[in-house]
């Protein structure tokens, strides 16, 4: 079931809150568990009754794996090395079986039968939170693990298809307070940080979405996209992935708000990154801090000598790019993020990295448009189905067969269709039709000239840069966990909810809804 979704939003969400706003005053908190544990088993089970069988079955061998690590005297590191091995075992399977088929019959020239599974949605969140979760027992920073609290961490609904990766200190200790405390304030602030992430996942990532699509499918066509067509392409599945992952996790803290639960901050304007360490500091927190913790650090992190920190950064790198997909295009993403990240730390060792100009607003913004250059680059490999594929993007955006004058061309074509006239984009029919009427084959400079994506892009990328997030919006409200060593804003920020904010928000939710005849999942539920 998706959030984005009419059922979700007009029938399953109601209806829960419903149920939940009668049972939660009774005396037993744990019927109210239970409500939300079967909802949340009901809407993962949407998506099939299979993905709920293998989650059901990982749920039972890490609570019995974990109870044995709570009570073992000794031998407990074989038990924590078994639950690990079960938990990747069954990632592997599901994720990385064809995968491993299809290298090893291309290196050895084998005949492994290469199977095609469907890849049970959030497998690769519930695997982190596990492994954590039973790494922390054996470490003895986990002291007790009730069945009932388990289920609950695991299975609820507002993080389980895509994150945060969360620990179980951060949602057990806050059962019983968020069950027994009245909800009407948590309904008010969880709907509009909601309703916030639903319009930018509908509006702003599937608008971005219908250029990045259009100029993807002409590449994996065979067809040449112009340079301006090529950035265009580029930088609009930037702000895709951008946009359909900030609002997913606002959606989701929104959600956990609703029924009293405040969940980590997941997402913090990573394009306003100054570099590419702060960059993922602010992207994915969670999955960050878990590759640090677990990973990063048990490899020495960064107590080591540099070129030891640098091999630990690209390995550990490698690894998150390889659990974001079984492809050879997510790992080399992963190894440029590695390198990036390696180079950063070095650089930031020397007497430059070190100087207070860096501190400077010039030298800021520079730095955050060099980060946005650098990522968008990056998610090239990322979107791209095969490394062919990549190469020939980064071919067609710095097109070294073509003179500069060709290329000029291009661009000046791009803005004197985008912006020559801006009155233009109030008539409607002068915009490119809906992707179900594009021209085959589309021309290579389609992009360019199709209006109003520069006007849109524009707006995009202003909202990006200049306004806070949604959860500086909400600072006042505690609306996240984690949010400390995080800039706050005081001219956006909400005072209070009132009749005002409550239209703006409202307006936000009507044009999303408006927007839902064409329901697209987020990008994160492949991974």
């Amino acid at each position: 079931m998706l959030f984005n979704s009419y059922i979700f939003i007009f029938a399953f969400l109601p209806i829960l809150y419903a149920l939940y706003a009668y049972v939660r005053r009774w005396p037993d908190h744990r019927i109210a568990m239970a409500l939300l544990i079967a909802a949340s088993l009901v809407f993962y089970a949407w998506g099939g009754w299979f993905f709920l069988q293998v989650f059901v079955m990982m749920m039972a061998v890490n609570v019995a794996v974990g109870q044995w690590l709570l009570r073992a005297r000794s031998g407990r590191r074989p038990l924590l090395v078994f639950g690990i091995s079960v938990n990747l075992a069954v990632l592997g399977y599901f994720k990385y079986a064809g995968f491993l088929a299809g290298n090893l019959n291309t290196v050895l020239g084998t005949n492994f039968p290469i199977l095609h599974l469907i890849l049970p949605i959030g497998i690769s969140f519930y695997t982190f939170m596990n492994i954590a979760l039973l790494v922390d027992i054996y470490r003895g920073q986990v002291k007790h693990l009730s069945v009932i609290e388990y289920c609950f961490f695991m299975s609820f609904f507002p993080h389980l298809v895509a994150g945060p990766i969360l620990h179980h200190s951060e949602l057990v200790p806050q059962i019983n307070s968020a069950i027994r405390r009245p909800g009407y304030d948590d309904l008010c602030i969880g709907l509009g940080i909601f309703c916030i992430g639903l319009f930018k996942k509908i509006v702003v990532a599937d608008g971005c979405a219908v250029y990045a699509d259009a100029g993807y499918s002409m590449l994996q066509a065979g067809q040449a996209l112009d340079p301006a067509s090529a950035w265009i392409t580029a930088i609009a599945y930037a702000f895709q992935i951008y946009y359909d992952f900030s609002g997913y996790s606002d959606m989701a803290i929104g959600l956990a708000r609703m029924f009293g639960f405040v969940i980590p901050v997941n997402f913090f304007s990573p394009y306003r990154s100054v570099n590419i360490i702060e960059f993922w500091r602010r992207w994915h927190i969670t999955l960050s801090r878990f590759l640090r913790d677990y990973l990063y650090i048990p490899l020495g992190g960064g107590r080591v000598g540099p070129l030891h920190q640098a091999v630990n950064l690209v390995v550990v790198m490698l690894l998150g790019g390889l659990w974001h997909g079984a492809n050879w295009t997510f790992v080399a993403w992963g190894g440029v993020h590695g390198v990036l990240l390696s180079v950063t730390h070095l650089a930031g060792k020397t007497f430059l990295g070190r100087s207070p100009l860096l501190s400077r607003p010039l030298a800021r913004a520079f730095g955050i448009g060099l980060t946005f250059m650098l990522v968008t680059l990056a998610w090239v490999l990322f979107r791209s189905s095969s490394l062919g594929e990549a190469g020939r993007m980064i071919g067609f955006l710095f097109p070294l067969g073509l003179s500069p004058v060709t290329v000029l061309h291009s661009f000046r074509v791009f803005l004197a269709h985008q912006f020559g006239n801006p009155l233009i984009v109030l008539d409607p029919t002068t915009w490119a039709p809906a992707r179900e009427l594009w021209p085959q084959p589309l021309p290579p400079d389609f992009l360019a000239t199709a209006r109003p994506v520069g006007l849109w892009l524009a707006i995009v990328a202003a909202g990006t840069f200049l306004l806070p997030n949604t959860v500086q919006m909400f600072e006042r409200f505690s609306p996240a966990l984690g949010l400390q060593g995080f800039p706050t804003t005081s001219w956006f920020s909400l005072r209070r909810l009132g009749p005002i904010s409550a239209i703006a928000i409202a307006l936000l939710f009507v044009i999303a809804v408006l927007h839902l005849s064409r329901i697209s999942p987020f990008l994160y539920f492949q991974f």
